[in-house]
């Protein structure tokens, strides 16, 4: 361990040199709540801990529209590509320093992208989802169909509200991540990616009715700490680093 964690800024502290694959995050909806470290430590795989602020950290609940997923630097794969999107997060730093996002559920609407992440350790499902709304308020629904458990849902609507101009350290503790923690079969890994800064607006949240956070194994929240809205980014990956080589389980 390093003692060194890096910082938490708007912009990539880390440039992706090589390219691996690219994609598109649109209307994204971020609700989060804080949470003990010790609550949730039981749930991230070896080589990391929870990420904390003010001696806290956040678990989230994000749903957006995934667009143009593609190998390299490439446009994107025509519809198997772009599907819509919730997950639910924690806040991850490694011994190296670096801070991540470690995914506890994925949903998805396509099978095809669902299979060909689980084969690389990312925990997606395959979900029926909508996204809509009208008048400034976003809907995002989603019921989970396989692996399971199934019938699984969540139900979420935002009103975006102002633009945020300077986000606080809580915004960028939950939104400037740039890079995933994941576990496989050879261990733990960092992956990281870069994209512009986010365009960030206040949100109101009026409606949730979830069962994937509970699903995902977290109990036990009050009122939210944290709602966002964001247009979105687009997004470039680079290569994986292992940060652990003990194997994917879970303390």
């Amino acid at each position: 361990m390093n003692g060194t964690v890096e910082p938490l800024t708007s912009t990539t502290p880390r440039p992706v040199r090589w390219t691996m694959f690219s994609q598109a995050w649109r209307d994204v909806a971020f609700v989060h709540w804080r949470i003990d470290p010790a609550a949730v430590a039981r749930l991230l795989p070896a080589g990391v801990r929870p990420d904390t602020l003010d001696g806290s950290t956040q678990v989230g609940l994000v749903a957006f529209h995934m667009e143009g997923v593609g190998i390299g630097p490439s446009p994107g794969i025509p519809y198997f590509g772009t599907f819509a999107e919730t997950n639910v997060r924690l806040y991850t730093v490694d011994d190296a320093g670096h801070r991540g996002v470690y995914f506890l559920s994925l949903d998805a609407t396509r099978l095809a992208p669902v299979l060909v992440a689980r084969a690389l350790g990312v925990p997606y499902s395959w979900s029926r989802m909508r996204i809509g709304g009208s008048h400034g308020e976003r809907a995002f629904g989603c019921r989970r169909r396989w692996p399971g458990p199934p019938g699984v849902a969540s139900r979420l609507k935002v009103r975006a509200g102002a633009a945020v101009v300077r986000p606080t350290e809580l915004e960028r503790f939950v939104t400037a991540r740039w890079g995933l923690h994941v576990s496989g079969r050879s261990g733990t890994a960092y992956w990281p990616n870069e994209h512009d800064e986010w365009p960030l607006h206040q949100a109101r949240l009026t409606l949730l009715d979830d069962g994937l956070v509970a699903a995902a194994g977290v109990s036990g929240l009050g009122e939210p700490s944290s709602v966002l809205w964001s247009p979105g980014v687009r997004v470039r990956f680079g290569s994986k680093q292992q940060v652990h080589r003990s194997g994917h389980q879970r303390r």
